[in-house]
């Protein structure tokens, strides 16, 4: 099986989990996204980078790459994802039908391989084994509370993060849309 077929395979018992789940799924157009999925959770979106694990016959564990593949008719290069490229990373064991639900900043941690160990025999777990079935971890992110400050502004007016030095909040595009009669 190649990897493509393996990646369509976990994004779709993927899917299928979290409509299972109650959660509401979108699938971006083509795949030039850094994620696979989003989720609509109270009017926000999740992005979700989906990742199939394989076995690892040498140490008896699975391994996930963590990072991004991209391929042309020349040459495969590997690069790691940015921080801003997805929310969660979920990764699944097919022939367990297993899932982990990783948080982006966890899963960019690692260098190149995630290890993820499934032996109950072992006395000491790698710290993936803490995102085992972990989807209470996606709900909660959509009850985090926004970090941006929201500063109104009318329209004509100057932006005052656009001033020499930056009040409230610098990112434009958090500020909200004044709609009609508020002006």
């Amino acid at each position: 099986m190649d990897t493509k077929l393996k990646a369509d395979i976990a994004e779709s018992a993927v899917v299928t989990e979290l409509l299972k789940r109650g959660f509401r799924v979108l699938r971006p157009v083509g795949d030039r996204l850094p994620y696979d999925l989003a989720l609509d959770l109270q009017s926000r979106l999740c992005r979700i980078q989906v990742k199939s694990a394989w076995f690892d016959r040498s140490s008896g564990s699975y391994a996930v790459d963590a990072r991004r593949t991209k391929t042309n008719r020349r040459a495969m290069r590997r690069a790691k994802y940015d921080d801003g490229d997805f929310d969660f990373a979920v990764i699944y064991l097919d022939d367990r039908r297993v899932f982990y639900a990783m948080p982006a900043a966890v899963f960019n941690a690692y260098g190149s391989t995630v290890g993820i160990v499934e032996d109950e025999k072992r006395q000491r777990k790698p710290r993936s084994a803490e995102y085992r079935e972990r989807w209470d971890l996606v709900s909660h992110w959509a009850a985090q509370s926004v970090t941006a400050e929201a500063i109104p502004v009318k329209f004509g007016e100057a932006f005052p993060g656009s001033q020499k030095e930056p009040v409230g909040n610098p990112e434009p595009n958090l500020v909200p849309v004044v709609g009609a009669g508020e002006v």
